[in-house]
């Protein structure tokens, strides 16, 4: 049994921006532009309308798990006519196998022109086998059954896929065509068909090999081509889905050959397009794929990581270690604080690490203020804890903000016609005095972690600079507003409080907002000195008054001070998630169909319920405490896709999410916040209870125990997403991408043990205060890497050698796995 335990697939791709796109055929000239982000054809993110512009700028970040294999990272940019219609420019298409070459790199990629006979994904099952037969006359002739078994993964058309494939025996003198029964509803077909064809002329009777006779050369030439397609109702004919063209003498070794192929592109007939003159889009994507072992076998790396708050000095443990020697500091903050969190350490070791950095620190004005490992571990854990605090603290008057349009312009050379600076001044005013109100009154709302964080930060601080009374906040306003609240009013879609970008007028009212906000809790003493513009200078004269110092103290007191409050009595909704999805009627009436709906989808940390649209009085209302399990539902069950259940006590609610990482991401949440349920199912059914029978066990009865073990819950807490194992892999990625800095690190530890005289430059980025302790501790993360190493070149040993090629997990056309098959023949050879 092979050790690994599971695949991890991130997906981080930035949408930075497109240039040159052609000009719109009629006097404008401009565009009305937006990206999409496709798995294959499946689109998971659409960025904001970029409006009468030809070099759109995105600037949009979008992270997700990936659920499942693809072929192709695409990007497509569309254009949105004054009709609302949407028409393709163009698009990026990365092969899965070639985003290694661009990870984490700004790279300007040029559209190239889509058409529907580029447009593939799926795979097919087909088996060919080529017989002699022997006529009544004594004759001999060849014939060639061609089964098409099934398919996988074909693309939706137009919100559905009705597949069927047609089977041609084509040559140079010849080309006879068949073709399979439609099969409705589904990306999954079930054909299981034979057509038969005539190879070969007949001819008198011999025991020759099958292609020794005079037609052999003709043979050669042949070709079997299985198309797919989805017949459609529209008046324009059917959708071309891919096709596959295999030779004959693929039959030569064997007369019967069965494999799965990836579907292709169809031949374009040689059309030359131009590739530069649909512009260009520049992407920074990172794409991360980790083979995650059983537990046990990260234990040594666990444990070194785990112990780092208690080394002396902090600098010499592993985990600082890892914050050294990567590139950026933020690369080796993300799976420390997921991995600390999920132990519960934390707050010990950002204590430990941010204590060493007040005591390097010389000026209180400085502060946590670079892109430390302490920094960029705090903004890290408040992004994992805090987005809750964020989204009951700010969301509903951001929400407003953006409705509302009210125009809050106060630099003079900016004003619109009809627009009053006065007014606008109030208008800004308002909104800053509301979001502030809001912010200092929250403190009772802060996690728990944060404050435990803020805590350790002020007592560091005011023990370090005894003469400066106002470190103790500042210490701590330089992350809750510099670095949590200003952000998040600024880009509130990188912090998940509104799905897009805001549009231009409200983005320059949350930026003046933000300027502001973040000021007034810097508590610096000249404050309006602080403003590069003379307008800002003067509309923060609104707020020179001592209230507004107290508050933002009174607050950094509250949330920094230990064992402040009771959880219970603070309990209020928290709305988690919201969005349109389509749902099938659940049954509550005895007599009424059945059918699927659209509805808005609104999920708190109290209840999960859905109404007609956003804002309508819910129809249905399901208390947390009654959801028993939230599990995928087969796509057999309703011939659909991305389809889940939410299981209560008396029924089961079937949605459909829009596309598979939506889906995932609602089964995630809806798990997390049911999880401490005490009435959870150990076991569901992965099917539909239909026509008066489950579709998976075939019982009758509605109320029979599900067959199958739910899947593994997440824990109740703040680590709900995280997978210790997957974290720690990570790592073990990190120190393994950076071994000659390791390496070199070493050296500089013996370089100081042993020369006390001025420090060599290639050894001075590394802070090493005490290098015996420091070196014991890189021997034994090179030790602990190396053996993980070994553990992988094994598995991968053994997966090379009970993989085939061909497979339904590697279909002859999977280019990655072609690639990984030359890695391996080429290690054998060096091996041998």
């Amino acid at each position: 049994m092979l050790p690994v335990d599971s695949l991890w697939r991130e997906l981080q791709p930035e949408r930075r921006e497109a240039k040159n796109l052609p000009t719109y055929p009629g006097p404008n000239k401009m565009r009305d532009c937006y990206c999409t982000v496709n798995l294959d054809q499946e689109e998971v993110f659409r960025t904001k309308i970029v409006e009468k512009s030809l070099c759109p700028f995105y600037g949009e970040d979008f992270y997700c798990e990936i659920p499942r294999s693809f072929r192709h990272l695409s990007f497509y940019i569309f254009d949105r006519d004054v009709f609302r219609r949407d028409s393709i420019i163009g698009k990026v298409a990365i092969q899965k196998e070639d985003l290694q070459k661009y990870h984490n790199r700004d790279t300007w990629f040029q559209l190239q022109h889509v058409d529907a006979d580029s447009e593939v994904q799926g795979k097919v099952h087909l088996e060919l086998r080529l017989s002699e037969v022997i006529t009544d006359t004594g004759v001999i002739c060849h014939k060639l059954a061609t089964r098409v078994l099934e398919c996988k993964g074909l693309p939706i058309v137009n919100g559905q896929c009705d597949p069927y494939a047609t089977v041609t025996l084509a040559g140079p003198y010849r080309s006879e065509a068949k073709k399979t029964k439609v099969k409705k509803k589904t990306n999954n077909p079930q054909f299981d068909e034979v057509f038969y064809f005539e190879v070969t002329r007949p001819c008198s009777y011999n025991k020759k090999s099958h292609f020794d006779i005079e037609d052999a050369d003709e043979v050669d030439k042949m070709e079997i081509r299985v198309d797919l397609w989805n017949a459609s109702n529209l008046k324009f004919g059917d959708e071309f889905l891919g096709e596959l063209r295999l030779p004959l003498k693929c039959l030569r070794q064997s007369s019967c050959y069965e494999a799965w192929y990836f579907l292709q592109p169809r031949d374009n007939g040689n059309k030359s397009l131009k590739p530069d003159d649909l512009g260009s889009l520049r992407l920074n994507v990172v794409y991360t794929e980790d083979h995650v072992f059983s537990s046990d076998y990260y234990s040594p790396l666990r444990d070194l990581l785990l112990k780092s708050a208690d080394v002396e000095p902090v600098s010499a443990s592993a985990a600082h270690v890892l914050g050294e020697v990567c590139r950026e500091k933020q690369e080796a903050a993300i799976p420390l604080v997921r991995l600390f969190l999920h132990y519960g350490k934390i707050v010990p070791f950002i204590s430990a690490i941010a204590n060493a950095e007040v005591k390097r620190t010389q000026d209180p004005n400085t502060i946590f203020r670079g892109n430390s490992l302490t920094s960029k571990c705090i903004d890290e854990t408040m992004k994992l804890a805090g987005m809750h605090y964020l989204q009951v603290t700010l969301k509903p008057i951001l929400d407003e903000i953006c409705q509302l349009h009210k125009p809050c312009e106060i630099d003079p050379v900016k004003l619109k016609d009809g627009e009053n600076l006065e007014n606008n001044r109030e208008n800004l005013r308002q909104y800053v005095d509301r979001i502030f109100t809001v912010i200092t009154k929250s403190g009772v709302s802060c996690p728990t972690v944060m404050c435990d964080i803020f805590f350790s930060l002020r007592e560091s601080a005011a023990k370090r600079f005894q003469g400066d009374p106002d470190v103790r906040y500042t210490a701590v306003s330089s992350f809750i507003f510099l670095r949590f609240f200003a952000p998040a009013i600024l880009s509130p879609n990188l912090f998940q409080l509104t799905p897009h970008h805001p549009d231009p007028q409200t983005s320059r009212t949350l930026t003046l907002i933000s300027k502001t906000i973040q000021t007034l809790g810097s508590l610096s003493k000249s404050k309006s000195a602080s403003f590069k513009e003379s307008y800002m200078a003067t509309f923060y004269d609104y707020f020179n008054e001592q209230k507004y110092a107290d508050a933002v103290k009174n607050f950094l007191d509250l949330i920094s001070s230990s064992g402040r409050r009771d959880h219970k009595s603070i309990e209020q909704p928290i709305l988690l998630k919201e969005g349109f999805m389509i749902k099938r009627a659940q049954g509550r009436k005895r007599f009424g169909m059945k059918n699927f709906k659209k509805r808005w989808f609104r999920l708190t940390n109290h209840e999960f319920t859905y109404q007609k649209s956003k804002g309508d009085h819910p129809l249905c209302s399901i208390p947390i405490e009654n959801i028993l399990a939230v599990e995928k539902l087969e796509e057999e069950s309703f011939k659909m896709k991305n389809m889940f259940q939410v299981i209560q006590p008396e029924r089961v609610l079937y949605i459909q999410a829009n596309n598979c990482v939506e889906a995932k991401d609602w089964i995630d949440i809806l798990t997390k916040v049911s999880q401490c349920n005490k009435k959870r199912l150990t076991v569901y059914h992965p099917s539909a209870y239909l026509n008066g029978h489950w579709l998976c066990c075939k019982a009758t009865a509605d109320n029979t125990p599900g067959c199958t073990p739910c899947t593994g819950g997440l824990p109740a807490n703040i680590q709900l997403d995280i997978d210790g194992d997957r974290e720690t892999e990570r790592i073990y990625s990190l120190f393994n991408l950076y071994m000659p800095k390791l390496e070199k690190m070493q050296e500089a530890c013996g370089s100081k043990s042993v020369y006390d005289g001025p420090e060599q430059e290639e050894y001075s980025t590394f802070i090493i205060d005490d290098p015996k302790e420091t070196y014991k501790t890189l021997k034994q993360i090179i030790d602990g890497v190396g053996t993980l190493e070994q553990e992988h070149a094994q598995y991968k040993r053994d997966k090379f050698k009970k993989t085939k090629y061909g497979s339904q997990e590697h279909p002859i056309g999977d280019k990655s796995f072609q690639s990984y098959i030359r890695q391996q023949s080429e290690i054998s050879a060096h091996s041998i």
